[in-house]
C-alpha cells in the first residue's frame, strides 16, 4: 500500500487540485478491485493543525492528519496554491520540514500546477528540473534561480520529486502515478474513465508569449517593445545594442537577465506568438502568415514554430482556428 498524503494548504489553494488527486487514487483501487486485486493507494489529508480550511465560499476541507501527527508517506501530494506568493510561502513555512524529512525517509513528493513555488520553498529541486503553469513561469524564475524550470513540460520525474505543468495537467501526473506503482492498464482504464489524453509531454500550445517585462532595466524594456513594435522588419543583435548604447556582448548579458530569453530567442517567439494569432483568427495560408511575421525561409519558419508549439504551423492551425 502506497500512503499517499495531501497536503490541505493554508490561504487559497485549488480545490480542483486536492479532490482530484483523491478521487484519482481512489478510482485507481476500484479499477483495481474490479480486477480482483488489492488496492495500492491509501490517502490522507494533512495539513499543518487540524483546523478546518476555507476555500472560497463554498468548500471546506478539514485534514485527516496533522504534520504533528506520527505519519510515514510513500507520496506527498502539494496542490496548486494561489495569491501573493511570498505571503503563500510565509503561510505555509511549517510544511517545508516535514516535507523534508518525509523526503529523506524515503517519501516522493509531487507538486501540482503552481504548487511548485511550495515545492521549490523546501529546496527539494534545486538544480532539478521542475514544471508549472506557463503564466507563472517569469515569477518562478526570478523567486528560484537555482531550479531548472522546463515551462514547457507537463510532467518532470527526477529523483523522486515530481512536478505537472498548468490547471488541469496536474491530472497527467496523477495516471502517470498510477501508471508507475498500479500498471498501465490500470492508468489506462483511469484516463478513459476521466477523458485524459493519456502520454500527454507538453503545455507548449497553450503557452501565449506576452514578454517579460516586469523588470528594472529601462533600456532592455525599450529593446522589447521595438522588438514587438518591428517583428516584420529584419532586426539585429547589433542594431539593438548600438539603440540601447551598449556593446554587444553587454546587451546580450542584460537581456538575458531581464527576460530568461537570448534576444534571438525573444525575436523568435514575439514573431511565432503573431504567427499563432494569425493561425487562429485569420484565412491566409501558413506561407502568408509567415511572410507577415518577417519570415522569408519556410523550412525556418516552420522549424522555429514546432519547436516553440511542440505543432507544425498547419496542425495549429487545423487545432485552433
Amino acid at each position: 500500500m502506497k500512503n499517499i498524503a495531501i497536503l490541505v494548504p493554508r490561504g487559497a489553494a485549488s480545490v480542483g487540485c486536492i479532490e482530484g488527486s483523491f478521487i484519482g487514487f481512489t478510482r485507481a483501487n476500484d479499477v483495481l478491485a474490479g480486477m480482483g486485486k488489492p488496492p495500492v493507494f491509501g490517502m490522507r489529508l494533512i495539513g499543518i493543525t487540524s483546523a478546518t480550511q476555507a476555500y472560497g465560499r463554498f468548500i471546506n476541507i478539514t485534514p485527516d492528519l496533522t504534520i504533528k501527527d506520527p505519519y510515514k508517506a510513500d507520496l506527498i501530494i502539494i496542490p496548486a496554491v494561489n495569491g501573493v506568493w511570498d505571503e503563500v510561502i510565509a503561510l505555509n513555512r511549517e510544511f517545508f520540514p516535514w516535507i523534508v524529512d518525509q523526503y529523506k525517509e524515503g517519501a516522493e513528493v509531487a507538486s501540482l500546477c503552481v504548487g511548485a513555488f511550495l515545492l521549490a520553498s523546501t529546496g527539494l529541486v534545486d538544480g532539478k528540473k521542475c514544471a508549472t503553469h506557463w503564466l507563472a513561469q517569469n515569477e518562478f524564475r526570478k523567486m528560484f534561480p537555482d531550479v531548472n524550470l522546463v515551462s514547457e513540460k507537463i510532467i518532470t520525474d527526477e529523483r523522486g520529486v515530481y512536478s505537472s505543468g498548468g490547471a488541469t495537467s496536474f491530472w497527467n501526473l496523477i495516471i502517470y502515478i498510477i501508471d508507475k506503482y498500479a500498471g498501465r492498464d490500470v492508468a489506462i482504464a483511469c484516463a478513459k474513465i476521466y477523458e485524459i489524453e493519456i502520454d500527454r509531454d507538453s503545455q507548449s500550445p497553450f503557452i501565449m508569449f506576452s514578454g517579460q517585462k516586469d523588470h528594472e532595466d529601462e533600456p532592455i524594456r525599450d529593446a522589447q517593445t521595438f522588438i514587438e513594435s518591428n517583428f516584420q522588419s529584419k532586426i539585429t543583435v547589433e542594431q539593438l545594442a548600438a539603440m540601447s548604447a551598449m556593446g554587444r556582448r553587454t546587451f546580450e548579458r542584460r537581456f538575458k537577465k531581464a527576460t530568461s530569453n537570448t534576444v534571438v530567442e525573444y525575436m523568435q517567439r514575439v514573431k511565432i506568438e503573431a504567427a499563432k494569432k494569425s493561425l487562429e483568427s485569420s484565412r491566409k495560408n501558413v506561407n502568408e502568415v509567415m511572410y507577415d511575421v518577417g519570415y522569408s525561409d519556410t523550412k525556418a519558419f516552420r522549424t522555429t514554430f514546432k519547436k516553440i508549439t511542440g505543432l507544425s504551423p498547419i496542425d495549429y492551425r487545423n487545432k485552433y482556428n
